[in-house]
Formats: structure tokens, C-alpha cells, sequence
């Protein structure tokens, strides 16, 4: 018997009726033994190498959070496999579900428009982008949608006061930045 097997089959008499009882191994021990075998498995069920290595961390992460129970098993790697297996299956649905579906998102984002927006104003919209963000929200849903205060307040959440605030912040921060702009 090799030192492998010896890692696998300890047991030990029971001093109280002298049965064998079986003696878990260490996670560490059973993760270095099988985690490559692990990882054969996930690849030749999903063909992806990535996904694989993927699949065998989560299985043998969810078998260490549980190690007392499923380390006292007969075979370990049994439930371990079966966890690689299960995860390797939901992975190739998923990847099924998606290429059924990309066709249908391809087509809803071509016939998607934005409102135009003219490229002469794209230096105000970068300006915009770079104020905190809850002032750039409250310009943007002013500018765009021509909402009144009590509208943005709503929509985001706040009071009217505080969109107010935001709005004014927002406007004397542009005004600046769009005058340092000029006198570049």
C-alpha cells in the first residue's frame, strides 16, 4: 500500500467496541490528492478550461465548508465528483439559455435609439460625467427631460431642497469648469 492509499482507507479500533472507525483525513490532504482529477472532470464536461478550474474550486470549496460531514463519508470524492458534475451541467445550460437568447438581445439592440444628442455638446456631457454623481443625475434628468425639482427629487429619491442644492452645485461647478475650458 502506497502513501496515497494510506491517506485514503484510515481507520482506527474503536477502544469501546473494537469495530474499525473511520478516521477523516484532512481537507488539505484530500484537496492536494484530487483537485487535478477535479478539474479533468470539469473539462471533459464542459470543454472549457477556465470554467473548469472554476467548477472544481466551488465544488471543493462547498465540500471544506462541510469537510466534518463529508470528509466522514465512505468516499468523499464521490460526493465531490457528483458536486463537479452538477455544477458542470447548470454551467452548460446556462451557456445554452444564453446563445438561445443573445439572437434576441442582438436584435432589441439594434432597433434601441438614443436620442441624438449633437457632437458640439459632447465637452459639456464629458463635464457633466466628472461632477459628483448625484449632481451630474439631477443637470442630466433637468437638461434631458426638462423635469421640474420635485420631480428629480422623487425620481432620485431625495427632498426638493436637496435637488435644488444639487442643481446649483452642479451649475457653478460647469460654469467653472467650462470657463477654465475657454481659457485653454
Amino acid at each position: 500500500m502506497d502513501a496515497v492509499d494510506a491517506d485514503r482507507s484510515v481507520t482506527d479500533a474503536s477502544p469501546v467496541s473494537g469495530e474499525p472507525v473511520r478516521v477523516v483525513e484532512s481537507f488539505d490532504v484530500f484537496y492536494r490528492r484530487e483537485r487535478r482529477g477535479l478539474v479533468a472532470l470539469a473539462y471533459a464536461l464542459t470543454g472549457d478550461a477556465d470554467v473548469a478550474d472554476d467548477l472544481a474550486h466551488e465544488a471543493l470549496t462547498a465540500a471544506g465548508r462541510r469537510w466534518d460531514e463529508i470528509g466522514a463519508l465512505e468516499l468523499p470524492i464521490g460526493w465531490v465528483r457528483r458536486a463537479v458534475a452538477n455544477r458542470s451541467t447548470s454551467f452548460i445550460r446556462r451557456r445554452i439559455v444564453e446563445a438561445k437568447a443573445l439572437p434576441r438581445l442582438i436584435s432589441r439592440a439594434e432597433t434601441t435609439t438614443f436620442p441624438s444628442m449633437p457632437s458640439e455638446s459632447e465637452h459639456l456631457w464629458a463635464a457633466i460625467r466628472k461632477l459628483p454623481r448625484r449632481q451630474a443625475q439631477v443637470i442630466t434628468l433637468k437638461a434631458l427631460f426638462r423635469l421640474s425639482l420635485q420631480e428629480i427629487a422623487d425620481e432620485l429619491g431625495m427632498c426638493k431642497e436637496t435637488a435644488q442644492t444639487h442643481l446649483a452645485r452642479a451649475r457653478t461647478a460647469l460654469t467653472n469648469s467650462l470657463e477654465q475650458e475657454d481659457l485653454r
